[in-house]
């Protein structure tokens, strides 16, 4: 093991099968424990996706204000009032009823139940953007390091809010990757967010899958899946809206959810009584951090 990596025996990341799955076939669950994340096509409604989009459209008219990033809009350095670029809208679900609404009672709900059980705790979520013909890379990360838990249950349901073909900055996943090693994501005292170029050497990033779809199709990763994307080579926006959740008996080290008024918020299920432990290390994040944009880009 190298200075800056993190093994450990892999543990089962899903709940043990239920009676009956709410959403999920149990191949799409038995994909997920195989390969650390599963894409569905279309699974989100027309009716939802109308009002997600007129909401998000209400933010971007918002930005049009603005001149530089702040706390809740992280803006493209060509970002003007005459043509918004963000990257992304942080904590939807504070600012809007129809985004909490929608992450804490559609059916995205239901497949991380059969994921993973019954008690749910919503962490927090984001909104990022992929302007056309730019957006920010996402270089290679596991998400865990950035709000560790005590054990790995935790995981993300993404939301394609438009269609999205190949070379549009789609999410790369590595299957199996979340059974491997949990990366240093420290360059020395800084934090980068992101894997070193010498660890990365260790993932095999050729094999990773770019899930496409109609908007309406989700992804679901786990905390420690590889991922990342490129720019958005296309001439459309490409929009994905990104919501985590952990079991109620994982914990987070850090009080990066204090920033969210509704994070940690128990939204199915029975509050835990005993917190569960995973015997492999997580490395701890700093507690404050601005965007993995800002991060990575080296901007704080």
């Amino acid at each position: 093991m190298t200075s800056r990596q993190i093994s450990g025996e892999a543990q089962d990341i899903t709940a043990p099968m239920p009676a009956s799955l709410r959403v999920l076939t149990p191949s799409q669950r038995a994909d997920y424990g195989r390969d650390g994340f599963i894409a569905i096509r279309g699974l989100v409604a027309t009716a939802w996706l109308e009002r997600l989009v007129a909401v998000t459209e209400e933010f971007v008219e918002k930005s049009r204000a603005l001149t530089e990033s702040n706390p809740l809009f992280d803006l493209e350095p060509d970002h003007t009032a005459e043509s918004p670029r963000l990257r992304r809208l942080v904590s939807p679900a504070d600012l809007h009823e129809t985004f909490w609404e929608f992450v804490s009672q559609s059916v995205i709900v239901d497949v991380v139940e059969d994921l993973i059980g019954p008690d749910i705790k919503y962490h927090h979520g984001k909104l990022n953007f992929k302007a056309p013909r730019g957006g920010e890379e996402v270089k290679w990360h596991q998400d865990i390091q950035f709000w560790p838990h005590t054990n790995y249950g935790p995981l993300t349901v993404g939301v394609f809010l438009d269609d999205v073909e190949p070379n549009m900055g789609n999410v790369g996943f590595v299957p199996g990757s979340h059974e491997d090693d949990l990366f240093d994501q420290y360059s020395g005292d800084a934090w980068v967010g992101c894997i070193a170029a010498s660890d990365l050497a260790r993932v095999d990033v050729a094999q990773a899958a770019y899930p496409t779809g109609p908007a309406g199709t989700i992804t679901v990763h786990n905390c420690r899946v590889v991922h990342g994307s490129a720019p958005n080579r296309s001439n459309r926006q490409r929009r994905l809206l990104l919501q985590t959740y952990a079991p109620a008996d994982a914990f987070a080290y850090t009080d990066i959810v204090k920033q969210s008024p509704r994070g940690d918020t128990l939204i199915r299920g029975e509050p835990a009584r005993w917190a569960r432990h995973d015997p492999r290390p997580c490395q701890v994040g700093p507690s404050r951090v601005r965007t993995i944009f800002e991060v990575q880009q080296r901007e704080v």
